[in-house]
């Protein structure tokens, strides 16, 4: 089973993530940050992974210390998780429709971490979630995971539905990319290992 787990303390936050990417019984999302707490819930049922998550951080602030520490946590724990990377698909990408919106998002888990990130988010809050931190989850999962993403919505009006359909094609395109290809011998990579 590739499995993995990680406690992160800071003077601002807790966080505590522990995933399974190859069991998505059990899932439970608890950061204090609603909408937040909905997305991460997608992220996984459409990523076909296992995910807890328990977050304690300064809200009385705002959310942004709380969503980036778990992108930065959650970031860590797939990449350890993924192990040596053998038989991986490596790639993964996916449209999600949201009623009028449309996202995409395409990944290469390449050890070469990257975000590009083009999204109109115009209503800036959802919640108590900051609409703004979309990226700064998106820019910390990616840059510990070690993955080059790429996260767009191509049209659409509502906030709700963009960022919802982003976080959605992130877990289909994750579960392409992390699955296991019998064809592939050893790293699906030219160089001979993905870092």
């Amino acid at each position: 089973m590739r499995t993995a787990s990680k406690e992160r303390k800071t003077n601002e936050t807790y966080i505590s993530v522990a995933c399974n990417l190859d069991d998505s019984t059990e899932v439970t999302i608890n950061t204090g940050v609603g909408f937040f707490d909905h997305m991460l819930e997608l992220l996984a049922r459409h990523g076909r992974i296992g995910l807890v998550v328990k977050a304690d951080g300064d809200l009385h602030i705002d959310s942004h210390h709380t969503v980036e520490d778990v992108g930065i946590v959650l970031g860590q724990v797939i990449r350890e998780a993924l192990g040596d990377k053998k038989q991986i698909n490596r790639y993964g990408s996916a449209y999600v429709p949201m009623d009028e919106t449309l996202g995409f998002v395409s990944l290469d888990i390449s050890g070469r971490p990257f975000l590009v990130f083009d999204a109109q988010l115009t209503n800036p809050k959802l919640g108590n979630f900051d609409t703004e931190l979309v990226r700064e989850f998106l820019q910390a999962f990616a840059f510990q995971a070690g993955i080059t993403l790429h996260a767009r919505v191509l049209y659409g009006e509502n906030t709700h539905h963009k960022v919802e359909a982003i976080f959605k094609a992130l877990g289909r395109s994750l579960a392409e990319a992390i699955r296991i290809n019998p064809e592939i011998k050893g790293v699906n990579s030219t160089k001979g290992l993905i870092e």
